[in-house]
């Protein structure tokens, strides 16, 4: 079967490897049909791990496929059932676990794509409780922006900043795949939307996407223009992954008892935090990584109702390379895709 490695940081190579084995009880065999590319998939090929990893890695970590196979005591599943998988090899008996908390497993044996080979490939087995069946009248393409981002704007919008009808939202990298998300997520219970983008081509298409207010970070100082347009309230919650360079600014951009939540810091890890404007504000700032199973599960009837993902390229397996670039030139508009 094709599969795609990364051999050493920054280099891919597609090569033929032997099909997995037959599904062991438990277990499904999926033909992947569509990989997502993320920021997780851009720091693996950097070479950003974080932890000790073994090359060659088969890269992709957000993925849409069909049943190929299903092992013995496997009942929810028939061959040729349309599925996404959850990224993460959960122990799914710790607390964490048992209580649907996927992404506070206790025992996570690591992210596939990442620290363990992932879904570039055109088989791979996986237990069954870690897939998830793709509603009637989704697409696979769409499908596969289900598991990381989809889910994690999910978590992030409604478990922890518990966002609700009318509010105001700062949404930052209105262009990105979970920054397109959150804009029509947040616009589709009624919030009003103001987002940060870094062109004006961005700046008309995050309009046209329901922004109600979009701001050029290169151009003007977005907490400026957040505390304009909120008539110097500021905004209840606002929706953080860039990190560093932002991160400041956001905090200045709520207004009192105002919610942030982060999932990313792609301009960097570390700022420093004026704690007397953190109580006396009484911001709540939410840390959220990855999403559970439920999550993922939202996501897609979500998608089924008709609140489809933002698709800006899609690629061959042999052009994943190609994607990843354009994710790291900062162009994008929405997410990219690997068709196989």
């Amino acid at each position: 079967m094709r599969a795609l490695t990364l051999v050493a940081d920054r280099k891919l190579e597609l090569t033929d490897l032997p099909p997995p084995p037959a599904p062991r009880a438990g277990e499904v065999q999926i033909r992947i049909k569509a990989v997502a590319l993320n920021h997780l998939d851009l720091w693996g090929f950097r070479g950003m791990a974080f932890v000790k990893r073994k090359l060659p890695l088969v890269v992709g970590a957000e993925a849409a496929g069909e049943i190929a196979a299903v092992g013995p005591e496997v009942t929810d599943f028939t061959p040729s059932d349309r599925v996404v998988m959850y990224g993460a090899l959960t122990c799914g008996a710790c607390k964490a676990c048992r209580e649907g908390r996927d992404n506070l497993c206790e025992n996570v044996a690591g992210i596939m794509g990442f620290h363990v080979d992932g879904f570039a490939r055109d088989l791979v087995n996986l237990p069954a409780r870690l897939v998830i069946p793709v509603p009637s009248g989704v697409a696979l393409r769409d499908a596969a922006c289900a598991p990381i981002a989809f889910s994690t704007v999910e978590h992030m919008l409604f478990d922890n900043a518990k966002l609700q009808p009318g509010e105001t939202i700062l949404v930052h990298a209105g262009g990105s795949g979970i920054g397109t998300a959150a804009i029509k997520m947040a616009k589709s219970i009624g919030c009003t939307i103001i987002t940060t983008v870094g062109d004006d081509e961005k700046a008309a298409k995050a309009k046209a996407l329901g922004a109600d207010h979009v701001i050029n970070y290169r151009t003007e100082r977005f907490e400026s223009v957040v505390r304009k347009i909120t008539g110097k309230k500021g905004v209840d919650v606002v929706f953080e992954h860039v990190g560093a360079d932002t991160f400041n600014g956001s905090l200045l951009s709520l207004k009192r008892g105002g919610r942030l939540v982060t999932c990313g810091a792609t301009s960097g890890p570390t700022t420093t935090l004026n704690l007397m404007q953190l109580f006396q504000q009484q911001y709540r700032i939410f840390g959220s990584f990855g999403a559970s199973m439920r999550n993922i599960r939202d996501a897609l009837a979500k998608m089924q109702a008709g609140l489809e993902p933002v698709i800006d390229t899609e690629v061959d397996l042999a052009d994943f390379e190609r994607g990843l670039k354009r994710l790291e030139s900062r162009q994008v508009f929405g997410k990219i895709i690997v068709s196989f």
